[in-house]
């Protein structure tokens, strides 16, 4: 046997099947069916900077390499995970050289582009500007946050979406029926199995024909692909989520917003979609808590107390035990009356804080624990409330004495809140009676 000698090595599935043309390509209809914004701008030729926003197997790739052949365009492509600055500049070369030559316009396009830091992303800024290349950025990120306003002003943010049942079954067509896919072996895929294909692609294009060509590799040919091999070779597969990206913030806040909008079902369901997709329980424990406060307060208090519970039962017990009593705190807070009201209050009350400056406490509420403190007037005409019928001085002024005393918290006439406000509207009734007299500075 020659030991040097070696076969050519045989491409992944997903690179054999990306598509040759717009008619192979499947999904984004939203942006390629005709009259579409994108559809209209490659058949009239007026093809600009873009970026492509999307999860990750929905064609970002493919459809760049297809705009810059429709276009007769030069593709030159870097990965901002391994190119730099000089990478980029080879590339602006390139362009040049492609344009004096051949008179071709080259698409420049760049693979997660929003690893790029700031100068890197400004080094394309000239080049976009003069139109010696066509940018296209792909990125999983959201750009409004990874990417500079510059280069965001100069191209237009196209949004992929993640590959439908629909959409996936071509692939897999495909995959079974053609020469350079696995047709030659004969496999079948029947619907069961497919549905658990699906399932475990979650809308990504190239897992679902990497996961196909690892079961076809264990499978013998005539075959058909079963459940049985196909659970095998999964295992504990997982869904979609980047634990610091786009899905993760959506996903809370989709939990967030089910929480604050009484629905217990879909908060449990966003709860239980963030554990399948590997979030630390804990993370979603401290949400909890800082739910109770925003979205509950004082119409019931005891939200706080049974989240704070939880987040403890996590950290002692773990998982499944923990889990659980997150979850009993999450349905809990779905159905308690609702008040923002203490929210509402600290915020406009650190908002007067940072306007107004370092105000002076006022002489009357200030201790005066020496002798000089007492004589410089700390203390003086303070009313110990206690000592006050209904232990409620009337008419006192606990604010700085240049700031006129705000309202800042309005109870909601709901839950424990109804009462907080039944009792404070009488204490406001007598100050009315007793009116709050203003000390001089």
């Amino acid at each position: 046997m020659d030991l040097f000698r070696s076969e050519p090595i045989a491409q992944p599935l997903a690179a054999r099947l990306r598509a040759a043309s717009l008619d192979e390509y499947v999904g984004q209809e939203h942006l390629l069916a005709p009259g579409k914004p994108l559809r209209e701008a490659l058949e009239q030729g007026a093809l600009h900077s873009m970026i492509f926003w999307g999860p990750p197997g929905v064609g970002k790739t493919t459809l760049a390499k297809l705009l810059a052949q429709v276009s007769d365009a030069h593709f030159e492509t870097i990965s901002a995970v391994l190119s730099g600055v000089k990478e980029i500049r080879q590339s602006v070369e390139m362009a040049k050289q492609q344009a004096a030559q051949y008179g071709r316009r080259t698409i420049l396009f760049v693979d997660e582009v929003h690893r790029f830091n700031k100068s890197q992303q400004d080094a394309f800024l000239p080049y976009v500007e003069d139109g010696t290349l066509i940018f296209i950025g792909a990125t999983t990120e959201n750009p409004s946050f990874e990417l500079n306003n510059a280069l965001l002003s100069r191209a237009r943010v196209y949004v992929l979406k993640s590959l439908d049942e629909a959409a996936l079954r071509k692939l897999v067509q495909r995959a079974l029926t053609e020469d350079k896919g696995l047709g030659k072996r004969q496999l079948s895929l029947p619907e069961e199995s497919f549905q658990i294909l699906l399932r475990a692609a979650d809308g990504d294009g190239r897992r679902l024909l990497n996961l196909l060509e690892n079961a076809a590799d264990l499978a013998e040919d005539g075959e058909a692909i079963g459940t049985e091999l196909l659970q095998n070779l999964l295992g504990d597969s997982r869904r979609r989520f980047d634990k610091g990206g786009e899905a993760f913030y959506d996903q809370i806040s989709a939990l967030h917003k089910s929480v604050r909008g009484s629905n217990p079902d879909a908060a449990l369901y966003w709860f239980a979609r963030m554990l399948d997709g590997g979030c630390d329980p804990l993370y979603i424990a401290r949400r909890v808590v800082r739910m109770a406060s925003e979205d509950i307060g004082n119409a019931d208090p005891r939200a706080l107390s049974l989240c704070l519970a939880a987040w403890d039962v996590q950290e002692r017990l773990g998982s499944p035990e923990g889990e659980l009593a997150v979850a009993q705190a999450i349905v809990y807070l779905a159905c308690a009356p609702k008040s923002n009201a203490v929210y509402m209050a600290f915020k406009a009350a650190m908002r007067d804080a940072a306007e107004n400056g370092s105000l002076e406490v006022p002489l009357h509420l200030r201790n005066a624990p020496t002798r000089l403190m007492k004589e410089l007037g700390y203390g003086d005409e303070y009313r110990y409330a206690h000592d006050e019928p209904e232990a409620y001085a009337a008419g006192e002024d606990y604010f700085p004495d240049a700031l006129e005393p705000r309202q800042y918290y309005q109870p909601v006439p709901r839950g424990l809140e109804l009462k907080i406000r039944d009792k404070l509207q009488h204490l406001v009734a007598q100050d009315r009676a007793s009116p709050r007299q203003r000390r001089k500075p």
